[in-house]
């Protein structure tokens, strides 16, 4: 059977790093089909609730590097089942992720979603876009609200995805989640605060009776 992700990644030194650690039968007898070269709605789901994720690249030194690519939830935008594409705003201006890909157009992702302890790594291959190329995507891609300035849209295709345990995640939660989390609390605390304010006053209307 298939296993897409890890057909990537089990490399000959990997394999050996296995067979040396007695964990190689795990992955060598796989009877399940984990192809995942295409996103169900499931991971469609996943990806628009992301506001962030990691990239990573090699340069022709084959030194790796990684970048953190945040904004709104959905910046990540998945064109079909097997492409995603994201705007490439102006940054510090190293271009280095950029530079990479001129060499050597795969990429690697991880997605996470931290309160819910969950993680989706993804292989790509990624084509650089000008804004003018495509005016459709770039509608897609582009937030209007966002003040920064676009330079380009990033194009992924997808080669294979695969889900990892949530083993070690630490729960990490956003001021917006927290918010939400909260907002059952601050209502329950409004509504006691009216309350005690309109039984303040009656008392105080009371005792202004006896005083007469």
């Amino acid at each position: 059977m298939a296993y897409g992700f890890l057909d990537i990644a089990m490399t000959p030194s990997v394999r050996a790093a296995q067979r040396a650690m007695g964990s190689a039968d795990m992955w060598t007898d796989v009877r399940t089909d984990r192809s995942f070269d295409r996103f169900t709605e499931a991971e469609a789901a996943f990806i628009a609730a992301r506001d962030s994720f990691y990239m990573a690249s090699t340069s022709e030194t084959g030194w790796p590097y990684v970048q953190h690519r945040g904004g709104a939830p959905g910046f990540l935008r998945m064109i079909d089942d097997r492409t995603l594409a994201f705007a490439d705003y102006r940054g510090n201006r190293q271009y280095i992720s950029l530079g990479n890909l001129s060499a050597d157009d795969r990429v690697a992702l991880i997605l996470m979603d931290y309160p819910r302890r969950r993680r989706m790594k993804i292989y790509a291959h990624a084509e650089v876009v000008a804004l003018d190329a495509d005016p459709e995507l770039t509608a897609k891609v582009i937030d209007p609200r966002d003040k920064a300035k676009p330079e380009r849209i990033f194009v992924l295709r997808l080669r294979a995805f695969d889900w990892n345990c949530p083993q070690h995640i630490t729960p990490r939660y956003t001021d917006r989640e927290v918010a939400l989390a909260i907002q059952p609390l601050r209502d329950q605390l409004a509504t006691l605060e009216a309350e005690n304010a309109a039984l303040r006053a009656r008392i105080a209307t009371q005792e202004g009776h006896h005083d007469d």
